[in-house]
């Protein structure tokens, strides 16, 4: 017997979720490290922030809550103007937002910092919460959009982080299960580490099925749907979005091609290498097979091969 909506429902309010009250906890750390930023930004640069957007998972609500095999990280992009984006690198501007972040927080308080691809991480001893300060040139013909760099190749994309927030919400008004949906496969992601596949890929996956096979009721269905299309189609198909339509189809040549709704122009899974595409298949291929298995034994036990020991769809008796 498969599992009910309710079963899963409670498995993602009382394992998955961030609590309200984490939450609250981590937009008044987030919101203390921007005013800071705000602050030393001004005093020592000659840089303006136009505007600052949480972003990622934390903004859209498909974040999971902490545990060892799943960390907590806010995004929070600064739009700056000032600077000219046929000229700027994010090096020199993320080593600069570094160097702020470090006089900013004493080491007693933070972890870490580390300068990655797109962004200065700051994480925080006591809640674990990483930050990723992530810095944007803003594009004055377009008020959400700007250009983002690449520090390892150096090479700049358009992107808008309201429009991919405006895109997960607009999906949760077109199906009320969406981000729980979202939170059961990043789960399984984190559990069963498929090379290469990111939160972001995971959503799109997610929203593509849903615009492409509508809001059917089963939640557990629809999961184990998630896993046949990407096993039957390998993700060989090029994934697109009706937010684009009406726009030049660029080509891409990469083995994945899932474009950006809020950039025609980008394919978010370009770094998912022909060895991480199969590896990706075959992990999921897989786990649909044990998932099949799981509903049709009604085996809890099973489940858990799938999301990890933590899987319960009820209080313990």
């Amino acid at each position: 017997m498969g599992l009910t909506n309710t079963e899963l429902s409670y498995y993602d309010g009382n394992v998955l979720r961030l609590p309200a009250e984490k939450r609250k906890e981590y937009h008044q750390q987030v919101d203390r490290l921007i005013d800071e930023l705000r602050k030393h930004v001004t005093e020592k640069s000659a840089l303006k922030i136009t505007k600052v957007v949480k972003a990622g998972s934390f903004a859209k609500y498909t974040i999971l809550r902490k545990t060892t095999d799943d960390p907590v990280d806010v995004d929070v992009v600064f739009y700056i103007s000032g600077k000219d984006a046929n000229q700027e690198t994010l090096d020199s501007l993320s080593e600069m937002i570094h160097s702020l972040l470090i006089n900013i927080y004493p080491s007693k308080s933070v972890e870490d910092f580390e300068i990655q691809k797109k962004a200065a991480t700051v994480t925080f001893i006591g809640s674990g919460l990483s930050v990723d300060v992530v810095p944007i040139v803003q594009d004055p013909s377009r008020e959400n959009h700007g250009w983002q760099y690449d520090l390892s190749t150096g090479v700049k994309s358009s992107t808008c982080a309201p429009c991919q927030i405006k895109f997960v919400r607009d999906r949760k008004e077109d199906d009320a299960h969406f981000r729980t949906l979202v939170r059961l496969a990043k789960r399984w992601r984190n559990h069963a580490q498929p090379p290469g596949l990111k939160s972001f890929h995971i959503e799109l996956i997610m929203a593509y099925l849903l615009d492409r096979d509508g809001a059917q009721e089963s939640i557990e269905k629809r999961f184990r749907d998630f896993l046949l299309y990407i096993a039957q189609s390998g993700l060989k198909e090029r994934i697109d979005f009706r937010e684009n339509h009406g726009k030049t189809a660029t080509a891409f040549t990469t083995p994945v091609v899932i474009v950006d709704p809020a950039n025609s122009e980008n394919n978010v899974a370009s770094r998912i290498s022909e060895d991480e595409r199969e590896e990706i298949v075959k992990i999921a291929d897989e786990s649909w097979e044990t998932a099949i298995h799981a509903s049709e034994e009604g085996d809890v036990s099973v489940w858990k091969e799938i999301f990890g020991p933590r899987f319960k769809i009820k209080d313990a008796e």
